[in-house]
């Protein structure tokens, strides 16, 4: 009997999330498979692992990076498809109805995806100006004879603290023109500006027609990117000293694995490369077809993620080799972790490669890429949870979605001005220190309790059985109730434990930045309380009571019903009626059910 009614529920809240009208789907399934792939695979792989990967015990280091794939990463992956599938909502909607005392969760997922892409397309806005400044021989770092370097600069890699490199001093004095500190503002960077609003404008015409028209941009932007990683490690593998590298790299370093810290950064290489807790993934798995197999979609993005982080590693080291060759000072003291990696070390290792214009052109379109389709994915969270919950006013005063892509694309280069002035850089590190680091974590946490315990295990599995016919095995079911949750409480425990201030290079912020550091932290976080707030105002009863409805799936749609009758309402949005007749059937099963 209990079966029964719970086969019933289920196939009818399945038919509610089949039957939402005008909702596009992909026109091939493998085009969201590339769009996930391209939103997991970005510039953390090339820049993040490899040096991981170097200072937590090299070989060694994809021990627990390996185990952290399997038991942290697939699962949390397969949670975030089967949500989005099945509910076919972006975040905000999704967390909404699987714990309507969490769906701030989905509403910060927004916020902090929105918050990143507007400094995100920085990084793309660096990637063009290096492309466009590698049509020139000599390539402009390659030598010290400019106007912009200094009486300490060196042709040649160096660990002195007395001078900089001519690849340092091109990023540094040339393109960013950077001040002292943000207490120096300094002036626009006008050539930067330009190319932040190509980069927007890039943007918009790959994502303006929705999935329809990204579904098409990603078989080149996904793919491309391959190409140039086994290019470049054919070519760099010839070179003398590529073989050190490749060893420095891989050779395990065993008593590393003693270490907690290396764990801890294991997992949370896993967590933010494949984007857990971002939204975008949800949100582009609510375009999918009803039926379509998550597992295989899941496997699929996660695996060929870690392994394109590996190949990258390869890539990368391959190429200290043969600086530390050439210029005999030890790998130890080029490996460096963020942007200085791909702008300012890895160009110098072009500086002597035979035609060094064709493999820095080569490696700048695979950073374009590689940034793109994350951005695509960020931009879409955004588009696609305010077109689910405002779409009739949106229509109405947009006219077409197109202009409201546009708009939204507008605003977030606008907030992306202040990473294009002199001070930029500063701009650039507070915003991704407390987004990517500090406010991800928080997250990431309260998504995994809204999804995995509160909306439960049994019920993801009931999902998956609606939508493909197959359950989630013990080993998932596990993960999501028991493993997952320990691990992001540990991690998130001991990046409380660890955490420091933001700082660049050197250069420590002063406390009222740090300050305007949490106030952005806070700008996503914030909405979890104030989402919980929300529902418990909303529904009613008791607070008791209120508090045992507020985590009950679809809780709020069927408030949202109540509300609607009572005030005589007529012709009701299907897709609410739809939801409402499943959660009638939930409390009073047809009589054929009960038996």
């Amino acid at each position: 009997m209990e079966f029964v009614s719970r086969r019933a529920t289920m196939m009818t809240q399945g038919a509610a999330m089949k039957e939402q009208p005008n909702r596009p789907t992909w026109s091939r399934q493998i085009e969201f498979t590339l769009a996930g792939i391209g939103c997991a695979v970005g510039l953390g792989n090339v820049w993040r692992f490899p040096y991981l990967c170097f200072r937590s015990g090299g070989g060694a280091f994809l021990v627990p990076y390996l185990f952290m794939l399997f038991v942290l990463g697939i699962p949390l992956l397969y949670m975030e498809l089967t949500v989005g599938q099945y509910t076919r909502r972006g975040p905000v909607h999704a967390l909404a109805i699987v714990c309507p005392l969490l769906k701030g969760v989905g509403m910060a997922s927004v916020a902090i995806s929105f918050i990143m892409c507007t400094y995100y397309n920085i990084v793309i806005t660096w990637a063009l100006y290096y492309l466009f400044s590698s049509f020139q021989a000599p390539l402009p770092w390659q030598n010290c004879n400019n106007t912009w370097n200094t009486a300490n600069c060196t042709s040649h890699a160096t660990n002195s603290s007395y001078s900089s490199t001519a690849s340092q001093e091109f990023f540094k004095y040339k393109m960013l023109q950077q001040t002292s500190g943000v207490d120096e503002t300094g002036t626009l960077r006008w050539e930067l500006f330009l190319i932040l609003l190509l980069a927007w404008i890039l943007i918009y015409f790959c994502i303006f027609k929705g999935v329809k028209s990204t579904g098409k941009v990603v078989y080149f932007t996904a793919l491309f990117p391959y190409v140039t990683l086994i290019a470049l490690l054919i070519n760099n593998a010839q070179l003398p000293g590529a073989v050190d590298g490749i060893t420095f790299f891989i050779v395990p370093e065993w008593e590393k694995l003693l270490s907690v810290e290396v764990w801890v950064n294991a997992a949370a290489q896993i967590f933010n490369s494949i984007g857990i807790g971002f939204g975008s993934l949800l949100a582009m798995s609510s375009y999918n077809s009803f039926n379509n197999n998550v597992l295989k979609d899941t496997l699929t993005i996660a695996i060929i993620n870690s392994l394109t982080s590996i190949l990258a590693g390869f890539v990368i080291f391959s190429a200290f080799g043969y600086m530390s060759y050439l210029q005999g000072i030890p790998i130890s003291d080029l490996a460096v972790d963020g942007p200085g990696l791909v702008y300012v070390v890895y160009p110098q290792a072009f500086a002597s490669m035979p035609v060094s214009q064709l493999w820095a052109v080569l490696f700048f379109f695979m950073l374009l890429c590689l940034g793109l389709d994350s951005e695509f994915a960020m931009v879409e969270v955004m588009v696609t949870s305010l077109m689910d919950e405002f779409y009739q006013t949106l229509i109405a005063f947009f006219r077409r979605k197109e202009l409201f892509v546009l708009a939204i694309c507008g605003f977030a280069f606008l907030l992306g001005i202040p990473c294009v002035m002199q001070v930029g850089i500063y701009v650039f590190q507070l915003m991704d220190h407390y987004t990517a680091i500090v406010s991800i974590m928080f997250l990431a946490f309260f998504e995994v309790i809204a999804i995995c315990w509160s909306y439960g295990a049994k019920r993801l599995s009931d999902n998956l059985e609606e939508m493909t016919g197959q359950r989630a095995n013990i080993f998932f079911r596990v993960c999501w109730l028991v493993v997952a949750p320990v691990l992001i409480t540990v991690i998130l425990i001991f990046s409380i434990i660890q955490f420091k201030p933001a700082r660049y290079e050197d250069y420590v912020f002063p406390p009222w930045a740090q300050g305007v550091g949490w106030v952005i932290a806070l700008a996503s976080i914030i909405w979890i309380p104030l989402g919980a707030i929300h529902t418990l105002w909303v529904l009613p009863g008791s607070f008791k009571q209120k508090l045992k409805l507020s985590i009950k799936p679809y809780a709020l749609d069927e408030k949202s019903n109540a509300a609607y009758y009572e005030r005589g309402g007529k012709n009701r949005d299907p897709d609410i009626a739809a939801i409402s007749s499943s959660i009638d059937l939930a409390v009073n099963p047809p009589v054929e059910a009960k038996f």
